[in-house]
């Protein structure tokens, strides 16, 4: 490929995969293909559309969660969107299903137990809120299969569970550290 210089281009929508920030862009180096590279106006870092219109680096899926108490749990929720980030949908499904077991030992269950149990103290503690019971049997089936079986995950699989995971840490941690910081600013 042959790059010219930045000019003015039409512009493109997408999510920053350096900051995470939704852009839109106008200025692009441009080639003798329809490969495209964006200067991000918020961190100044480039994404590189190919011709078929495919980003690297690919942008995190699914919600930034805050409050999240156990550094632990946060890590490995970040490692699961960089994971789509990068195709890696296999390896998110992995990451969802180890996410239910971290989950359930921040919030009290004993370590070294098996994925069942953390399953059942997670339900038995209203963790899982209601008609949500499948979402968490779902993660269980789909990171068995990707741990088990010689698959390969697919796109949409691993795009549910992880949305499902992003709702589940907030219920459990952002949505009750706002109405505590909440209650403190009325007092």
């Amino acid at each position: 490929m042959q790059w010219n210089n930045i000019s003015a281009d039409n512009p493109r929508s997408f999510i920053c995969g350096h900051c995470g920030s939704d852009i839109v862009s106008e200025k692009a180096f441009t080639s003798n293909t329809a490969a495209r590279i964006f200067i991000c106006h918020k961190c100044s870092k480039p994404n590189f559309f190919d011709q078929n219109g495919m980003q690297t680096p690919g942008s995190a899926f699914g919600d930034k969660v805050e409050n999240i108490s156990d550094n632990l749990v946060s890590e490995l929720y970040e490692e699961a969107r960089q994971c789509m980030s990068a195709s890696a949908y296999t390896a998110a499904i992995l990451c969802c299903r180890k996410l239910l077991m971290h989950i359930a030992v921040s919030m009290k269950a004993k370590e070294g137990q098996s994925f069942v149990y953390y399953v059942e103290f997670l339900s038995e503690n209203n963790y899982i809120p209601p008609g949500a019971k499948n979402w968490v049997d779902q993660i269980r089936e789909k990171g068995n299969e990707a741990n088990h079986e010689i698959v390969l995950m697919k796109k949409e699989d691993a795009e549910e569970l992880l949305s499902f995971i992003g709702m589940l840490l907030k219920i459990i941690y952002e949505f009750p550290a706002r109405i505590k910081k909440k209650g403190e600013t009325t007092v």
